[in-house]
């Protein structure tokens, strides 16, 4: 069977690229680190209702004139709603009225809706039980694949996940992007939304080691990829679409969650096609591997 496509052809090129993403990513998380949300780095929430649509901008010029330097303003629900996040004010829990009263007296007369407010301490705890979920989630990802398939293709979507999270938390250290609890979410998503990428294109890769007896492992590979290729890239761009219009016609509130996704489902469409095979071809995958074990006293069943 002729492959349309020949993937492994361009696997040095790939990994070449995927380590250079990987290694600029973990640069950037340990230099520049993540820009933290109020729910890891504790602050106040405040949300206020006007009667007419207001500028957001002249909003975050007062703040900042009055040294909120490190806050956010976006419109919530409606233009007529707006809320802001100003980052830890050192467990002033009162902070939320101060600003309210602020604005007041800068002709920014509205509702004040609600305040609340996120302790330094409990924010480092969402920020520690989530890395904590995260690493817990990779391996059980980790025991599933090998039982359910071989060690090899283990080791083959966990490296995947673990490129995808890496290079995914590349972008929001790179750029600045804000990382809250709504990405949080987004990153364990993607790790779902991955593997279930991976675990197909390895089924179909372990049914032709299984099935096809004349063609090597690479060309093996090749087949499986594109018998596949079909199904990833439906499902990719049918999930794309929705994920743009989120992203776009979603507000700021979970835009950190669209684009997350965005990049996952990018970055995981990719990672399922060429780290999994990759690292397959690079553990010198063979038909052996993957051989149905004969049960125990077959020959003598054969006899006459």
């Amino acid at each position: 069977m002729k492959n349309n496509i020949p993937f492994m052809k361009y696997r040095k090129v790939a990994a070449i690229a995927s380590i250079v993403l990987f290694s600029l990513s973990v640069l950037s998380l340990s230099f520049k680190g993540l820009s933290l949300g109020l729910d890891f780095s504790g602050g106040t929430l405040i949300e206020v209702t006007y009667e007419e649509a207001v500028e957001l901008e002249e909003i975050r010029n007062i703040l900042i004139e009055n040294d909120f330097d490190d806050s956010q303003v976006v419109n919530f629900g409606s233009n007529l709603d707006v809320l802001i996040k100003v980052a830890d004010q050192n467990g002033n829990s009162s902070i939320g009225e101060s600003i309210f009263n602020l604005l007041e007296d800068n002709g920014f007369k509205g509702e004040l809706k609600r305040v609340e407010f996120v302790g330094p301490q409990v924010g480092s705890e969402l920020r520690d039980q989530g890395g904590l979920g995260m690493l817990v989630a990779l391996f059980m990802i980790l025991m599933y694949v090998a039982f359910r398939f071989q060690y090899k293709f283990a080791l083959g979507a966990v490296t995947a996940l673990g490129h995808d999270v890496v290079i995914i938390l590349g972008f929001f250290s790179l750029f600045s992007w804000d990382f809250d609890l709504t990405v949080l979410a987004a990153l364990l998503a993607v790790i779902g939304y991955s593997l279930n990428d991976t675990i197909v294109v390895s089924d179909r890769i372990r049914e032709n080691f299984r099935s096809e007896r004349v063609l090597g492992p690479q060309d093996l590979i090749d087949l499986s990829l594109n018998q596949t290729l079909g199904r990833t890239i439906v499902t990719s761009l049918t999930t794309l679409l929705v994920l743009f219009a989120l992203f776009i016609f979603g507000g700021e509130l979970i835009k950190g969650f669209s684009l997350a996704l965005i990049l996952g489902v990018m970055v995981g469409t990719y990672s399922s096609i060429y780290v999994v095979a990759n690292m397959l071809m690079s553990l010198s995958i063979t038909q052996e591997d993957l051989a149905v074990p004969e049960p125990e006293g077959a020959d003598f069943d054969e006899l006459p």
